[in-house]
């Protein structure tokens, strides 16, 4: 910006008309707007924040505590649950081996049953997840990752 406006070009963006600040409040400081004692006003890039500092403060928002708190919620106990239910199939399959070999319909036994039910329980709970993401996080992150671009739009590193 310097080489095609000259060293001066930075002070002529505070009064750039396309800048607007965040609805939300994040990014400025509070009294960022304050009049200076001599009561000029203060110029607005010297309270930006750096982009590491928007994240930072991103991530000890509420909003951003709420979406993780649902994300969490849904993918501990699942995995939880589907871990248990692998190492459940594994233990039975190589302690239990009449069990598995036991037949069931035709040609098929207790293991490949099972077998066949990893899969099935692999493609429900990943449709569940995409649901659980889809109803109850994706709004609220998008929100969350449009305001923190908007705010280090034209933030120091």
């Amino acid at each position: 910006m310097e080489k095609e406006a000259g060293p001066g070009a930075a002070a002529m963006r505070i009064d750039d008309p396309w800048y607007e600040a965040p609805d939300s409040g994040w990014g400025v400081p509070d009294g960022a707007r304050a009049i200076a004692a001599d009561e000029r006003s203060v110029p607005v890039e010297q309270y930006r924040h750096s982009a590491a500092e928007i994240y930072l403060e991103v991530q000890r928002s509420p909003a951003f505590r709420e979406v993780r708190r649902r994300y969490r919620r849904f993918v501990a106990p699942a995995a939880a649950l589907f871990m248990l239910w692998y190492l459940a199939y594994v233990i039975v399959a190589t302690t239990a081996h009449d069990l598995m070999a036991r037949p069931v319909v035709g040609a098929l036994n207790v293991a490949m049953l099972a077998g066949l039910g990893q899969f099935l329980t692999t493609f429900l709970l990943t449709w569940a997840y995409a649901r659980h993401a889809r109803l109850h996080r994706d709004r609220d992150a998008l929100e969350l990752r449009w305001e923190t671009q908007e705010m280090t739009r034209g933030a120091g590193r």
